[in-house]
């Protein structure tokens, strides 16, 4: 799995000028998924971010962890993350997932997130065309990779 987050201090993901999920002070999650990971990786990943100290403390330091602020995450899921541009110019998205392995596993990683933090998570729709708003607080943008651990 790999993820992109960012340090927002609020951000919105809209299907059809609707908007589905809006959050305030928290992390804004894209999160990719390829046929080689598993309930391990979500695992993994979901308390890596909820615990990753990216939040600023009381002295100005990146002290604090999305638990410790109380913090809001959106979730969306990007299938794009597992692009391979090795060759060409027309990306390749041939590692991502197809949806029938996919789904249960982003379903998972939503679902752990959901028990490791306190509001509620705000997610999109997966598979749907989505626009995505943000403001990066800082900015903070960090790129994760469960196949890449160390």
């Amino acid at each position: 799995m790999r993820a992109v987050i960012q340090r927002v201090s609020e951000a919105s993901v809209s299907i059809d000028s609707i908007i589905c999920g809006k959050i305030n002070r928290g992390l804004m999650v894209l999160v990719g998924i390829e046929e080689a990971d598993n309930p391990e990786d979500v695992n993994w990943l979901a308390n890596k971010i909820a615990g990753m100290r990216i939040f600023t403390d009381a002295d100005g330091k990146m002290n604090e962890s999305l638990i410790d602020i109380s913090g809001e995450v959106l979730i969306v899921s990007q299938f794009t993350l597992h692009a391979s541009t090795k060759k060409g110019t027309r990306p390749s998205f041939i590692r991502a997932a197809r949806p029938e392995h996919a789904i249960p596993l982003y379903e998972a990683f939503v679902a752990a997130m959901d028990e490791l933090t306190e509001p509620p998570i705000a997610t999109g729709k997966f598979g749907a065309d989505m626009q995505v708003q943000i403001i990066n607080d800082g900015p903070v943008t960090i790129w994760i990779d469960t196949k890449n651990k160390s």
